[in-house]
């Protein structure tokens, strides 16, 4: 039987925009809004309006162009101030004036914060609370206490927590959330916190968990379990410090491994699409090791694995990886042998059979080309060709050839520098030479090809580079060390990457770039365009 559905509230855009390097713009916040709400979040809180200049902006439009299919906006804001009547509070005014819905407050749950931080005593702090919630339930809105330091002020006097609790549930709050704001707390810690408040109170309890003991999300499952019914949450678990309770593995244990109802079965299938989206809105890549949604959460490297994957997927799958948008994919490396290649290659759309020759010499290749320091886990592009070249029974046809290639780097008297890149190639045997100048060797070298290239096959007008990154290998010393570069590449469809290795640097990243337009280009119908394409010498600055 399913466990009952707990309201899901997500705070990115206010307590996840506490992480360091997090800048969103009203634009940024209103467009993560719409994926969140898309998904099918229940509350996205969108910031404490009065207090933040952006945050008042972004309720302001949120009224005119927000519109919500599925979550409650609510607004984040402080209890009255000590001594100050609710009805004159500017704080409490601006979270009526935002329009939103729902209202969070935050209420002080540990003595030495009433006393010490808020400077007020025991007995106000309960009637701030009481009178700010009470005014704004008679308002017409929906209000949570999000109940600040909780787990430390319950150890520290819990009949005082208690009270707070208490108050906040009779003055109408249709949840108490009690916050493990500095992460210390463990599971059974939490479990045990909310299952005494819960028999000492009777009120609807949620829970806000922190990441700093890395339990935010095993706390926030505790206290479902515990008898919590509202659960909060960051996507990505983004957050100050060590971040707050990820929402999208939140929601795939809660979904997938508790069966509660959470999410719609359509809707959890966005759960990676919507991670990624929001992830590109931020700026700040997520974890590829991030359960569920991570581009590596359901991939495979080591023979064993892929040996038992070739015969179930589920041998080394917790779940379908379809059900929550995601994809399973398999590395080839070293680590790998023949099962690995053929799992590869038909993930890539090539047919082969189990054990067949080509895929043992592919594999045989891989391994030896990996001890020389390559590495194909993240060059899906150059294990293509390489596996296109054992499949064709050698190296395939070319469009073009290389005759030769150079980089130059002038240094002027102010102190700029100029680096050129000139390439010398051959297109059915005739003769053509580029220039190109750019940000270092490998800019140039980059757009030398597409200046000669372009104009001949245009579809690699599409090819961007968007990732470079060079790793020294072990084994040498010093400047006659080998070096490994591996370079990402966007096509206006996907993300790729090719690798290359040498002694030189410059060299390494020339096999790479080579490896780009090759792999553009491999198709075997692919021909150059002659028809605005002159055999002269271009130049790009």
């Amino acid at each position: 039987m399913a466990e009952a559905r707990p309201q899901l509230y997500d705070t990115t855009l206010r307590d996840g925009c506490q992480q360091e390097g997090m800048a969103l713009t009203v634009d940024d916040k209103l467009a993560v809004a719409g994926h969140l709400d898309a998904l099918g979040v229940g509350f996205i809180e969108g910031g404490w309006p009065g207090a933040v200049p952006r945050d008042t902006e972004f309720f302001a439009r949120a009224k005119k162009e927000l519109r919500l299919r599925n979550a409650r906006l609510a607004a984040f804001g402080a209890t009255r101030r000590p001594e100050v009547p609710v009805t004159v509070d500017p704080q409490v005014r601006a979270l009526l004036v935002s329009g939103a819905p729902v209202i969070t407050l935050v209420g002080k749950s540990h003595v030495g914060h009433v006393q010490r931080a808020l400077r007020t005593t025991l007995a106000e702090n309960l009637a701030m609370i009481g009178s700010t919630v009470r005014y704004l339930v008679h308002a017409g809105r929906r209000v949570f206490l999000d109940a600040e330091h909780y787990f430390d002020g319950h150890r520290l006097n819990r009949d005082y927590a208690l009270e707070v609790v208490r108050t906040a549930a009779e003055a109408g709050a249709e949840a108490v959330v009690l916050c493990d704001t500095n992460g210390g707390s463990l599971p059974h810690e939490v479990a045990a916190t909310v299952a005494d408040t819960l028999a000492g109170t009777g009120a609807a309890l949620g829970i806000h968990c922190h990441d700093d003991t890395g339990c935010a999300v095993a706390n926030s499952m505790a206290a479902l379990d515990a008898g919590a019914v509202h659960v909060q949450g960051t996507a990505h678990g983004y957050g100050e410090r060590c971040g707050n309770a990820d929402l999208f593995t939140l929601i795939g244990n809660l979904a997938l491994k508790q069966g509660r109802e959470i999410l719609a079965p359509e809707q959890l299938a966005r759960l990676a699409d919507t991670g990624r989206a929001i992830a590109e809105i931020t700026g700040l890549p997520p974890r590829s090791s991030a359960p569920y949604v991570g581009a590596a959460a359901f991939t495979h490297k080591a023979g064993l694995h892929a040996a038992a994957l070739r015969v179930d997927p589920d041998l080394y799958q917790h779940i379908d990886p379809d059900r929550v948008g995601n994809a399973m994919r398999t590395l080839v490396s070293d680590m790998g042998g023949r099962s690995s290649v053929e799992l590869k290659a038909r993930e890539l759309g090539y047919e082969v059979a189990a054990g067949s020759g080509e895929v043992a010499r592919a594999a045989a290749r891989i391994k030896e080309l990996e001890n020389e320091g390559y590495s194909f886990e993240s060059a899906d592009a150059s294990f293509e060709l390489l596996l296109r070249e054992e499949l064709a029974g050698g190296p395939e046809r070319a469009p073009f050839d290389v005759e030769s290639w150079q980089v130059s780097v002038a240094r002027r008297r102010d102190g700029s520098e100029r680096t050129e890149a000139a390439v010398r190639l051959r297109i059915d045997g005739v003769p053509l030479a580029a220039t190109g100048s750019g940000n270092g060797p490998v800019n140039a070298l980059d757009r030398a090809l597409h200046q000669a290239l372009d104009p001949f096959f245009p579809q690699l007008a599409r090819l961007e580079l968007v990732d470079y990154r060079v790793r020294v290998l072990t084994g040498d010393t010093g400047s006659g060390a080998r070096a490994r570069v591996l370079i990402g590449y966007h096509d206006g469809e996907r993300r790729w990457g090719t690798v290359g290795v040498d002694g030189n640097t410059v060299t390494a990243s020339w096999r790479a770039l080579l490896d780009a337009v090759r792999y553009v280009l491999r198709d075997e119908d692919v021909a150059p365009d002659r028809s605005e394409a002159p055999l002269t010498i271009a130049s790009a600055g």
